[in-house]
């Protein structure tokens, strides 16, 4: 078949089809824009010649006293994804390079990592493990398991010292009553609404920065809107909210300081407020209800 020319001299329709189906066996193709100031970046290997069973035997010529139980080398940009027992880490293709840490996908707002431990284990979501100080996501310094120097939340806490400009009531009046301490950054807290929701929870939301200085101005933002009952879930989808007017948000600062007080060292922590029972990070639905119907539930209103 011969090609003719465009007349701008660009490549005709059957020349380019010719030059995607080659391309079309190639794994990532990662392309930064020109106002970026960088130029474009090198196609990865195809995944058929950097294979997950060729990163395993690499690995296990390098790390031959670590159980290998899973490689996934899809959808990381490169890098492939191994679960050894409860912890992950990642390592290129070559299995030359080993990262101990998390991936967060800047697009999509979600930690990769946390997302896996979650598959892996729920238990290891006890306070969120990943924490974030005031700048990127890409900053955190902490490995995929938590930290064994983590302070332990203990097993009952009395909330009568908390006051209630701290708190956001929402969920059915007539529901099954209780306290979480979330983040509005923390995925799992986002999980967790959900999973409250559907027992028809009715929750006392208080707020902590575990993520830092942003995590304070959204809990500031939904404590002081007209409606915090409705802001609570708009920043749980990412909504951006507005600057409401100032309120009085100390009650924000005694969440903070009993959080700290007892030894909640992430997000989310569970509070059965009957008796005071804790549960620390995510937990589906039914073991949510178990947990609340384990003990009667409070008559107070939150």
């Amino acid at each position: 078949m011969t090609d003719t020319p465009t007349p701008t001299g660009t490549p005709s329709p059957s020349r380019v089809r010719a030059w995607l189906r080659p391309a079309a066996g190639i794994a990532a193709l990662v392309a930064l824009s020109a106002g970026t100031g960088w130029a474009m970046a090198r196609i990865a290997a195809p995944l058929s010649l950097a294979s997950a069973e060729k990163v395993k035997a690499a690995l296990k010529l390098r790390l031959p006293k670590t159980p290998i139980d899973a490689i996934t080398c899809e959808g990381l940009g490169g890098l492939c994804e191994v679960a050894s027992k409860s912890t992950l880490f990642y390592v290129d293709r070559a299995a030359k390079y080993l990262v101990i840490g998390r991936v967060y996908d800047m697009e999509a707002r979600q930690d990769l990592t946390a997302a896996r431990l979650l598959a892996l284990n729920p238990d290891l979501l006890a306070a969120g493990a990943a924490r974030r100080g005031d700048g990127d996501a890409g900053e955190d310094q902490r490995t995929a398991s938590p930290s064994p120097a983590r302070s332990k939340a203990p097993a009952k806490v009395s909330l009568a010292s908390l006051p209630a400009n701290g708190a956001i009531a929402w969920g059915p009046a007539t529901g099954p009553r209780v306290v979480v301490f979330s983040d509005f950054h923390c995925a799992y807290c986002r999980k967790l609404e959900g999973e409250l929701k559907a027992i028809g929870a009715r929750v006392e939301e208080r707020p902590i920065s575990i993520f830092g200085a942003d995590s304070r101005r959204d809990a500031e933002r939904v404590l002081c809107s007209a409606r915090p009952d409705l802001a609570v879930h708009m920043a749980y989808a990412g909504v951006a909210l507005a600057n409401p007017r100032p309120c009085d948000t100390t009650g924000l600062d005694a969440n903070e300081a009993f959080a700290k007080a007892h030894g909640f060292g992430g997000t989310p922590v569970i509070v059965r407020p009957s008796d005071g029972a804790v549960i620390e990070g995510y937990r589906p639905a039914a073991a949510l209800r178990a947990f609340l119907k384990a003990a009667p539930t409070s008559s107070s209103e939150g």
